[in-house]
């Protein structure tokens, strides 16, 4: 038998080094919280300075920009972590661990493009087509996605006062006709959500919301939060951009026609109800194998 060379040995043993450092980065990555936990696999329990795992679900109200009404039907999640300023004590979000903070939901449309005309400038036969387009592929879907950092007072939402959650999104419309660019909103001018679950101050002349802080309770260690309700009607809603296209320019403004755009402070709303779970971070930490 061939005796092993010192080379040889070394290369073994490196190899042997790096099999094990891949099976510990593996056995790191897939580590997860487990039995009650397990709701907080996102929570970035990573970072030392993060104490509270947060999971909000949004499952019913509607949001409403410009004139159209879109009913939240299914579930929303917005989840991450706490920090706390230890002057202050005001709660700072962190995202998610894997950076699906907001989750996407894609939601109907009430009515789809009902509604929508081709402008009269464009020449047949493409007139004609999109007319034909429209008419074939009516639904249109509409997914929030999260362009800035998350709000989260964590004092606001106890006390009932106040702005709890701030969501700067941008709304995507999905249709064969509209585009995969269509957008209401966007990282440069979001649509800025500031949900309370207490009384919203809108601009003179338009009725304030009451949201509703919900029943607190507890499943063993998570504190629990049912039948929340938070509300906004201070936001204001830019105008649709990449609507068609290369024929954006003469579909952005049929859009902003029918769906009633740009909206001004206190003529869109927002009621997100749903129920919400925190935990204790060195115990989610502590649960994940």
């Amino acid at each position: 038998m061939k005796l092993l060379t010192h080379r040889s040995t070394r290369t073994l043993a490196a190899a042997a080094v790096g099999a094990a450092t891949m099976a510990i980065g593996a056995s790191a990555a897939s580590a997860a919280p487990t039995g009650p936990y397990a709701v907080f696999a996102q929570c970035p329990t990573g970072n030392p300075d993060v104490s509270v795992c947060v999971v909000s679900d949004t499952t019913g109200g509607a949001i409403k920009l410009g004139n159209q009404n879109v009913p939240i039907n299914k579930r929303i999640r917005l989840q991450g972590g706490l920090k706390f300023d230890p002057d202050t004590f005001e709660s700072i979000f962190v995202p998610a661990k894997n950076g699906d903070t907001l989750q996407q939901t894609a939601l109907d449309v009430p009515g789809g493009l009902l509604g929508i005309t081709v402008p009269s400038a464009l020449p047949q036969p493409a007139r004609g087509l999109l007319e034909a387009a429209i008419n074939t592929v009516n639904g249109v879907k509409a997914t929030a996605q999260l362009v800035g950092p998350v709000g989260f007072s964590f004092n606001n939402l106890l006390s009932g006062q106040g702005i709890a959650v701030e969501l700067p999104i941008r709304v995507k419309l999905d249709n064969p006709f509209l585009g995969n660019n269509c957008y209401i909103g966007s990282a440069s001018a979001p649509v800025k959500l500031r949900l309370t679950n207490g009384t919203t101050n809108p601009p003179a002349g338009t009725a304030p919301l009451v949201g509703s802080p919900g029943v607190l309770g507890a499943t063993g260690d998570i504190t629990t939060v049912t039948g929340q309700s938070l509300v906004d009607n201070t936001f204001s809603v830019p105008k649709a951009s990449g609507c068609g296209g290369l024929l954006s320019p003469l579909i952005n403004p049929v859009v902003d026609l029918k769906v009633g755009l740009p909206s001004a402070a206190g003529k869109s709303t927002a009621r997100l109800n749903g129920d919400a779970q925190i935990g204790d971070a060195s115990l989610v930490k502590a649960s994940e194998n």
